[in-house]
């Protein structure tokens, strides 16, 4: 989403990187550019100008002028701004600290992702040891109510039975009533939304609101909407008192300003973004992270988070030892591309490894896709166990029958199997030489330097 801006906000820092002398008629310049980036991003004017006012009293103190890399000094302050700008470095976690059932109440407009966000939400409050329970309260939109029973049966959560027939406060009081009687702490009310803000709409979520008191108002705006959902979530507060901003669909190729203006107009944070369609795609918002990566500093962090969720350490343990012994096989392989599913697409990680985001993009292309990465997938299912098992076994017959199984072609076939085998030699010299030799030997081996090498050895097809 914030790719143009990440492209344009590093054109301003390269330009004051290679300046050894600042004047305030310098940062004037840079900051004219960094207005514009931010304007075209869809940021709202007022807050823009606020921002570039602020940047601009502390760019040109003496401290910065007078340090001995000046533009470094700038950025930092460009970075502190925006951080504070989306709510400052601590994250604004959710409040579940009544008596249960504590309600958590969504609204926003039709068409914002209420629903799938109610189950990504359940699926995050699961995490965290919470038994929640799903309420469809939107009788209006066709099939919501099915929606939601649906999501939760994918997710195996529990979800309130209620039908297109009833009032929204019944379902709502009965949904309060059913968990408390049925050990549920936490339930998840999804709300009717419009496409637009109207009186019937506000008058029906403030009669829920009274009779389910939710220790959390959250807004879901649809990322996609720029200043539209900023404009809409300031209607919602002024009417209901939001705590709280879930944005969905932050993967999507808008410009980004919503994220970038919705706490400072409306002064109420972001607690939650959406990543994706898949229901385990919601993060905690953490505004100095976000921005480290629009400044393409990366961000370690989530990235490590998102790992040790995904990744069984048990299962790491026992592949080690099959690397060092010289027995890992194409199962295990297969193991690993399910776990690196897990953790998103593979932009999104890359995005994540400082400096990484930048150099895929001058790869063009190079980096193994997610089209590439199911088609070993497939090989690999088309192959029986005693195949995966040893490779070597796999003759011309075998190959010309895995090709079909697979919908691929027998040369593609030979090149997996010839870069595997050159991968599990890699392995076996690396596991020799323990972690400071492996990532020396990696760092040695031709193409390493812009990671040509290791997707050369592990994904062979459209190089």
């Amino acid at each position: 989403m914030f790719d143009n801006l990440s492209d344009k906000l590093e054109s301003v820092f390269k330009k004051l990187r290679g300046q050894g002398v600042m004047t305030e008629e310098n940062i004037k310049d840079a900051l004219r550019e960094v207005r514009l980036a931010l304007l075209e991003a869809d940021v709202n004017f007022k807050v823009v100008k606020e921002f570039v006012e602020n940047v601009r009293q502390k760019a040109v103190g003496t401290e910065v002028l007078q340090s001995l890399a000046p533009g470094q000094q700038v950025v930092r302050i460009v970075h502190d701004e925006l951080v504070a700008l989306m709510g400052g470095e601590q994250h604004s976690s959710l409040d579940l600290s009544a008596k249960p059932p504590v309600s958590l109440m969504l609204v926003g407009l039709q068409g914002a992702g209420k629903t799938t966000t109610c189950g990504k939400l359940g699926s995050w409050l699961r995490k965290q040891k919470r038994r929640p329970l799903l309420v469809p309260a939107d009788v209006y939109r066709p099939a919501a109510i099915e929606q939601l029973k649906t999501v939760g049966k994918q997710l195996n959560i529990d979800v309130f039975d209620s039908r297109a027939d009833q009032d929204p406060v019944e379902i709502t009081t009965a949904a309060m009533r059913y968990a408390e009687l049925n050990g549920f702490d936490t339930v998840l009310l999804d709300t009717a939304g419009r496409h637009q803000i109207d009186d019937f709409l506000m008058e029906e979520l403030e009669r829920i609101k009274a009779a389910a008191q939710p220790r959390e108002i959250l807004f879901v705006a649809d990322a996609m909407t720029g200043q539209e959902a900023v404009t809409v979530a300031g209607g919602f507060n002024d009417r209901l008192g939001i705590t709280g901003v879930i944005l969905s669909k932050l993967d999507g190729d808008a410009k980004g300003g919503a994220a970038l203006s919705i706490k400072a107009v409306t002064g109420t944070p972001i607690k939650f973004v959406g990543l994706g369609e898949k229901l385990d795609a919601l993060e905690v918002f953490h505004p100095d992270r976000l921005v480290s990566r629009i400044l393409g500093m990366g961000d370690v962090l989530t990235l490590v988070e998102k790992a040790q969720s995904a990744i069984d350490e048990k299962e790491a343990a026992r592949l080690t030892q099959k690397i060092k012994k010289n027995q890992f096989d194409l199962e295990d392989f297969l193991a690993q591309l399910q776990q690196l599913k897990k953790l998103g697409s593979l932009e999104s990680l890359m995005g994540m490894i400082p400096g990484m985001g930048k150099m895929m993009k001058q790869m063009q292309g190079a980096q193994p896709s997610e089209k590439e990465m199911k088609r070993i997938e497939a090989i690999i299912r088309s192959m029986t166990p005693a195949e995966r098992a040893d490779h070597g076994i796999i003759n011309g017959s075998r190959r010309l029958r895995i090709a079909k199984g697979s919908g691929t072609t027998v040369q593609e076939i030979n090149l997996l199997l010839k870069r595997f085998t050159e991968a599990q030699k890699l392995m076996k010299q690396f596991s020799k030489m323990g972690s400071k030799g492996m990532m020396k030997g990696l760092g040695g081996l031709p193409g390493m330097g812009n990671m040509g090498g290791l997707g050369k050895g592990m994904f062979p097809f459209g190089r």
